[in-house]
């Protein structure tokens, strides 16, 4: 169904909904006068606007419901219900001016009060105004009523505005609410104050929170690494190579991300054979095409090239992938020559054209996809979410 007709439809059922609780609510304030019963009108304006969506008018329709200023306990369900509509179409401007309307009204107990206090700060979100929608949910929270919804986007707004002092206080608060295991993400609060600290030269710091996350959650691949890169920075090649190794057991899906860092330890060391066992048990562990590359850049880079294709062969056999065909057309090119060399070449040119493209990572949580690591989930905000993709089109 057309979105705009399904708003319309929705719209015009507002009325009805209304209409009902309308008669509801004033059943007790009937009164007899022969056979007759009397009992108090509805607004006309719902009646107008009724009319106006039968007659195609839709935009004459919703600008009618919002001029609807009387605001009772029967209407309250209708009004929100509206204000929901605009901001999911986009027009908050249209659902602030519902939601200021119901918060203003005297009449509303306390509960409906509350409710249109959330919707209110989530226009303000929506239209980035963040400081007003904190303080809205901020004295919700003082109410005690939709508590986890005030502090699950408390902990939302503070991460927007990279708060993360203030995020890890609320996180402990909706941990402590709902029961609910934050660990993870109390973690990555704890990487960013790192990565604040790292960007001021302040690797003391940056430590600490670094082994505080870890902590909090000693699967934190991110913290691993950070450490990794803060010792391989200062010399300590060894230490880098500790941190690394924890990987393995915290995410073997994420190992990948940390064979560069190994690599550049190693030669730093002088201890590629050491490298090249290392390698050689990841490749049983099976963590993606990326070691047996790097077993194979070792071979050809001593000249032996035969081992080369050997590691890049027998992976393919077990688990094809357009890296690893990509990588041994390479090698094949060394002592192709004539037509098999032109052959070669053209199937280079797609295989690397595919590998260049091609996105790496995906979120498991909404399916978002990207050529570089994201701890937060740029499209659902979710952490720890976004994963190398494996198989043949990754690794």
């Amino acid at each position: 169904m057309d979105p705009e007709l399904l708003f319309g439809f929705v719209v015009l059922l507002l009325p009805v909904a209304a209409f009902s609780g309308w008669v509801i609510g004033r059943k007790e304030k009937r009164t007899k006068k022969g056979a007759n019963l009397v009992t108090t009108g509805m607004s006309p304006d719902y009646f107008k606007g009724l009319n106006y969506l039968l007659n195609d008018r839709p935009d004459k329709a919703i600008e009618v419901f919002i001029k609807v200023l009387e605001v009772e306990s029967e209407t309250v369900e209708t009004h929100l219900a509206l204000g929901n509509l605009f901001r999911r179409r986009g027009e908050v401007d249209r659902a602030i001016r519902i939601h200021q309307n119901l918060v203003a009204r005297p009449t509303l107990d306390s509960e409906q009060r509350s409710l249109a206090l959330l919707e209110l700060g989530l226009d303000y979100m929506r239209s980035g105004l963040l400081d007003r929608a904190e303080s809205l949910f901020k004295e919700l929270l003082e109410t005690k009523m939709f508590e986890q919804q005030a502090l699950r986007n408390l902990v939302d707004i503070f991460q927007q505005e990279q708060d993360w002092d203030h995020a890890l206080q609320y996180i402990t608060r909706l941990e402590n609410c709902t029961g609910e295991d934050q660990r993870a993400m109390r973690a990555h609060f704890y990487c960013e104050k790192a990565q604040i600290a790292i960007g001021k030269n302040d690797a003391d710091n940056a430590r600490q929170f670094l082994s505080t996350a870890l902590k909090q959650d000693r699967k934190c691949v991110r913290a691993s690494l950070m450490l990794a890169n803060i010792a391989a920075t200062n010399g300590a090649y060894k230490e880098s190579n500790a941190a690394l190794k924890k990987i393995e057991n915290q995410d073997i899906d994420v190992l990948p991300e940390a064979i560069s860092g190994l690599v550049k330890n190693y030669r730093s060391l002088d201890d590629l054979d050491g490298l090249a066992r290392y390698l050689t048990k990841l490749s049983e562990l099976h963590s993606g095409i990326t070691p047996i590359l790097v077993l194979a850049e070792l071979a050809a880079d001593s000249d032996e090239l035969d081992r080369a294709r050997h590691y890049i062969i027998e992976e393919l056999r077990t688990r094809p992938t357009v890296r690893g065909i990509d990588r041994l057309i390479e090698y094949l090119l060394i002592d192709a020559n004539g037509e098999a060399e032109e052959n070669l070449r053209l199937l280079k040119e797609t295989t690397s054209r595919l590998v260049e493209e091609k996105k790496v990572y995906k979120c498991g949580n909404c399916g978002f996809t990207g050529r570089s690591l994201h701890w937060q989930c740029p499209g659902c905000k979710s952490w720890n979410s976004v994963k190398p993709i494996y198989g043949i089109e990754g690794e």
